[in-house]
């Protein structure tokens, strides 16, 4: 016996509709808070590298947050222990980008 066919007996008045069904898809919206977000400068095992801490939101949000930052600069990183953590010095660049999606932010070091 078919899914289909038990399907039938479990819910006999229903009937299969071949249309797709419409779902809404409502771009996701970043947590804007009020403290700023910090974003420093430190040289780990001698190379560059921008750190940005202090995201009051949920991880998943701020790891949204870090793709999105990786791909507008074509920059390498990662998401670890509530930081995200670029390759290079970004700070200037990232700091604006973020301040033209609502954040405030404080530089750091340097």
């Amino acid at each position: 016996m078919s899914l289909e066919d038990q399907l039938k007996k479990l819910f006999p008045e229903h009937e299969v509709s071949n249309e797709p069904e419409e779902t809404e898809e409502k771009e996701h919206e970043l947590f804007v808070q009020k403290e700023p977000m910090i974003c420093k400068y430190e040289k780990r095992k001698g190379k560059p590298t921008t750190i940005i801490a202090g995201y009051e939101g949920i991880d998943e949000d701020f790891k949204l947050l870090a793709k999105e930052i990786k791909n507008k600069f074509a920059v390498g990183g990662s998401f670890k222990d509530g930081e995200i953590i670029i390759q290079g010095d970004y700070r200037d660049k990232i700091m604006k980008y973020l301040q033209e999606k609502g954040f405030k932010t404080k530089r750091v070091g340097g």
